[in-house]
């Protein structure tokens, strides 16, 4: 089924050419279907890239999306034109009357700093907060993820002693939820960054369980542990990836480094 967005959105090409169907909300308005809808809150500086990247990964889903693209009012990207912002893009002032099935909220380039020192931290709060009433479900990507911890359970995030860096093995830990219907028991996830959980944290709250993890780089998809919570996935990398790995590679998964899960 196809993904709706705002006209002439650049990715709509881009994603027309790999056969993905794309729909503009003109097209979309004639047709008498209900979509899911879905709010992505980028966060990205990169905004064309990262929405066309979440796009086609919404793309294998069966069921027509309704997709709005927000970004911060607090904080205007460098990297992304503001013309470009204002014509496919909405601020959470304009959205926070409106009701949505699903939110996504993005990595950002923020890693190393406090929480608080962020610029645009306040109104990603709101946003959080307000997606318990106004979103069903929401979907933490990297960062964001981190946000999420920290924002609804207190858990903050620690500085590693080196970069983590490498694609590497994961092991499922429950493999009932329906999210991870079809995967292998150990599949490859990439990761670069500065920070980590500490696992330990996770395992302690009660309210929280570790669906994934990796002796190498820490639990890599966790998600609220009752359905009577706020449900939301927190993911530290967006999509696991196949991929054929290197003697050297392959040692490396195996074998935990400084920064393994205490």
């Amino acid at each position: 089924m196809p993904i709706t967005v705002v006209k002439n959105l650049p990715a709509i090409e881009r994603l027309a050419k790999e056969n993905i169907f794309v729909m503009d909300t003109e097209r979309a308005g004639s047709q008498d279907i209900r979509p899911l809808k879905v709010v992505i809150v980028n966060l990205m500086p990169t905004k064309e890239a990262t929405e066309t990247q979440i796009l086609r990964a919404l793309s294998n889903t069966p069921i027509q999306l309704d997709v709005t693209l927000l970004h911060t009012s607090s904080y205007m990207a460098t990297n992304t034109p503001e013309e470009y912002l204002e014509t496919f893009y909405r601020t959470f002032e304009e959205v926070k009357e409106e009701f949505f099935d699903g939110m996504i909220i993005t990595g950002a380039p923020v890693e190393m700093m406090p929480f608080e020192e962020v610029q645009y931290w306040n109104e990603l709060t709101d946003i959080m907060e307000w997606g318990k009433t106004h979103v069903f479900s929401t979907l933490h990507i990297c960062w964001g993820a981190q946000a999420g911890l920290y924002y609804h359970y207190g858990i903050d995030k620690e500085i590693l002693p080196e970069k983590l860096f490498g694609v590497y093995e994961n092991v499922l830990v429950n493999p009932k939820p329906m999210l991870l219907k079809g995967f292998d028991e150990i599949f490859y996830m990439p990761h670069s960054r500065h920070t980590t959980i500490n696992r330990a944290q996770i395992k302690a709250h009660k309210n929280l369980e570790i669906l994934a993890e990796s002796d190498c780089c820490m639990s890599t998809i966790s998600w609220p542990s009752r359905s009577i919570d706020l449900p939301f996935l927190l993911l530290l990398r967006l999509i696991p990836v196949s991929v054929r790995l290197l003697p050297e590679q392959r040692s490396r998964c195996r074998n935990p480094r400084i920064y393994r899960l205490r």
